[in-house]
């Protein structure tokens, strides 16, 4: 029987990296859990069964209910009825598996009725669940949302709202509406208080809502009168129980069918502040959307892995010329390529998830106990490379699962381009990815500080500290190179003294640091298993070597040239 976990021992693989010792540590408060718990684990060892065990179930009810259903979800998608969105009917079926299996509230702590699992585990959940059907991995992946109730909730809040996300009840985050979309300061529903009623009421309306019929909603909404900027604005729960939203239209999309994008009327719903007023925008919404971003970053490692699984088995299973398609160089280039960008998807992703773990634990810490001075070193050391690295694994793997499932339709030919080969569909799917929770412009925005001021060179000096197998020297020393001349590239682009010229070659930049960061984990993870990493690690090194050289050209010719600052403008003037 297939298994989405266990046919991959890529996945596992990560599981024995060395930071997992010191997040299951973390997480488990040094196995005191136990003592409280008897489902929690005694050691590290029993920790990492446990976190395997999980895994298979993820991995069968993917297999084998997800992703059988995934086409009539896709075919079908939900609709409206009276104001209600209504899932497709094999949406449910997966919801009701996903419930049986006990699939809900990974990450939140035992008291709540969670798993208590970190969120290495919970990306490694939702890759699985996003390789059998993406649009499905959207819904339940929202229950990442639990998170920001967990640390910005009251206790109150906490006891009546997580154990049912952990009892399977579906969230969502309100965030957007017809006149704020990337730019969220000017989000305009209305949040009033009201004495009459001793509570929040919102009115306004939200657009582009996933799964924005929900059974518990975090919205963000303007509580402070007269303000027009993000320190007016502040996070509520709605609970759907209370009524007053409606569905007013479902978006009808290019691909994530079976996942319901609403536009939500809010007609005096009543509401609760969530955490501090004025902080749901600086604060709540941006450690929000960094979750949502990791998610996506899951979302397109598992789109990406299906997209590599359905080329491989039609180039094995398709002939021309008298031999299978997949003796053919432009073919074997297109899959080999495919699997080096799955896999370096894949590392960034759960190393990103590992940084993530250990601040967002130590910040659990310090709400029971002082930390110790190392123990806040940590905390700030972490923290800085999850900041760092999160828009990278965002931006990065969703590019890579668009060209993945790009290239699977390629693999596929004529037939790619028909509707009966799952090909498509994840052409389809994949198109949001680079697009939702922060575009990959906005993710290049949010590295281009990190760029400039030299911490990402600071954190691939670290990287370079590692050990590097024998076999793996020399493309470490080609990475080498490629560093030395990313750093010209960056000392070229600071001197134009130029924003605009900046701005206009910061995604050049951008890509050139996350080809070294990429190769730079792929080249370790090859350096401990080469028999399943070694090849996609010379491919990738190679192709963003290549990419990077280009980059480097672009920026010498383009500062070198008087006249390009002024062709920049007369673009932006027409």
């Amino acid at each position: 029987m297939a298994n989405y976990y266990t046919d991959h021992p890529e996945i596992k693989f990560h599981l024995g990296k060395p930071l997992m010792k010191r997040i299951a540590e973390l997480k488990e408060r040094d196995y005191t859990q136990k003592d409280l718990y008897p489902e929690a684990p005694v050691d590290f060892e029993d920790c990492i069964e446990n976190y395997n065990r999980l895994l298979e179930i993820v991995g069968d009810v993917a297999a084998n209910v997800i992703e059988p259903n995934s086409e009539s979800v896709d075919l079908e998608g939900p609709h409206l009825e009276n104001g209600r969105m209504i899932y497709a009917s094999k949406t449910v079926e997966n919801m009701e598996a996903a419930t049986k299996a006990g699939l809900w509230g990974l990450t939140m702590p035992r008291r709540y009725d969670g798993l208590n699992c970190p969120e290495v585990i919970f990306s490694m959940a939702s890759e699985i669940i996003s390789a059998a059907d993406a649009s499905f991995q959207n819904i339940w992946s929202l229950q990442s949302c639990a998170e920001t109730l967990y640390e910005f909730g009251n206790d109150d809040q906490r006891q009546r709202f997580i154990p049912r996300v952990c009892a399977g009840e579906t969230m969502s985050m309100d965030l957007t509406e017809p006149d704020a979309g990337s730019d969220l300061q000017r989000v305009m529903l209305k949040a009033t208080w009201s004495e009459k009623d001793n509570c929040w009421l919102l009115n306004g309306v939200k657009r582009f809502i996933t799964n924005g019929d929900s059974n518990i909603h975090l919205v963000l909404a303007r509580s402070e009168e007269g303000t027009k900027d993000g320190r007016g604005l502040s996070m509520f729960i709605y609970d759907k129980r209370q009524g007053g939203v409606n569905v007013r239209h479902i978006e009808h999309k290019l691909g994530i069918h079976g996942s319901p994008t609403c536009e939500l009327t809010y007609k005096n719903a009543k509401a609760e502040i969530c955490g501090s007023p004025r902080l749901g925008l600086i604060k709540y919404v941006m450690s929000l959307m960094n979750g949502a971003r990791l998610g996506i970053g899951a979302q397109s490692t598992g789109l990406s892995q299906e997209a590599y699984n359905q080329a491989v088995a039609y180039a094995n299973e398709r002939e021309q010329f008298g031999q299978k398609i997949k003796n053919f160089p432009a073919v074997y280039d297109m899959l080999s390529r495919m699997k080096a960008k799955l896999d370096a998807s894949r590392t960034m992703l759960y190393q990103t998830a590992a940084y993530v773990d250990i601040y967002k634990a130590l910040e659990d810490i310090q709400r029971e106990r002082p930390l110790t001075p190392e123990e806040k070193a940590e905390l700030k050391k972490y923290s800085r490379m999850a900041d760092a690295f999160t828009p990278l694994c965002k931006g990065m793997t969703s590019e890579y699962a668009n060209q993945n499932a790009y290239d699977a339709v390629s693999v596929h030919g004529g037939s790619g381009f028909i509707m009966e080969y799952k090909c498509q569909r994840l052409m389809r799917d994949a198109r949001i990815f680079s697009i939702y929770e922060g575009t990959t412009q906005l993710q290049v925005v949010a590295s281009i500080r990190y760029i400039t001021n030299g911490t990402y060179l600071g954190i691939i000096d670290e990287m370079l500290q590692n050990e590097a197998s024998e076999a793996m020297k020399p493309l470490r020393s080609r990475v080498e190179k490629m560093i030395e001349l990313y750093k010209d590239a960056i000392e070229k682009v600071k001197a134009t003294e130029n924003q605009e010229v900046q701005d206009f070659l910061a995604r050049r930049l951008y890509d050139m640091t996350a080809g070294i960061v990429y190769s730079l984990l792929l080249i370790e993870d090859a350096s401990k298993a080469p028999e399943m990493f070694e090849r996609s690690a010379n491919v990738y090194v190679r192709m963003v070597e290549a990419e990077a050289a280009a980059h480097k050209q672009y920026i010498d010719n383009f500062v070198a040239d008087a006249a390009a600052a002024d062709t920049l403008a007369s673009f932006r003037a027409e």
